[in-house]
């Protein structure tokens, strides 16, 4: 009976997300220090064009991390397609809330949306690279950073 319980509960969740996560990947940070040298690229491919993604940007930083932001280069390759640059300003933070993410202890996660709404893609393989354009250099605080991609479910 516990089982069949447990099966139902999992079946309840997973209709009503409206979301899957289909690629997620985080390059780390040995000294908790990010230099604009280093540029974490990540690449994944996109198989069925049918469906709506959205691209989130994902950081996680200590609590000691000075900004209430993070300025971003962000490069995108796309299939059959040139690479774009932009500038994206993460917000991490806020005078009224404080950080904006998720926290445990010192340590906290942001899942930040790069899409306002979600986007077809091309079948076959992005890279995404992702460069700190901060004025501090190199980084400090920061553990942390990279992309998710979800498939909007209908």
């Amino acid at each position: 009976m516990k089982k069949l319980g447990l099966c139902l509960l999992s079946v309840v969740f997973l209709v009503s997300c409206d979301t899957i996560g289909i690629f997620e990947k985080n390059s780390f940070f040995k000294e908790h220090s990010w230099s604009s040298t280093v540029k974490p690229s990540f690449t994944f491919a996109i198989t069925d064009t049918s469906s709506l993604y959205q691209i989130y940007a994902i950081i996680r930083h200590e609590d000691s991390y000075r900004y209430n932001n993070c300025w971003l280069n962000i490069t995108t390759v796309a299939p059959n397609d040139t690479a774009k640059s932009q500038q994206v300003n993460l917000l991490l933070a806020d005078n009224k809330k404080g950080w904006l993410g998720t926290g445990m202890d010192d340590i906290f996660d942001h899942r930040i949306r790069l899409t306002r709404s979600p986007q077809k893609l091309k079948a076959g393989n992005y890279t995404f690279t992702l460069q700190q354009i901060m004025r501090e250099d190199p980084l400090s605080g920061v553990l942390n950073v990279g992309i998710r991609i979800e498939k909007v479910l209908p």
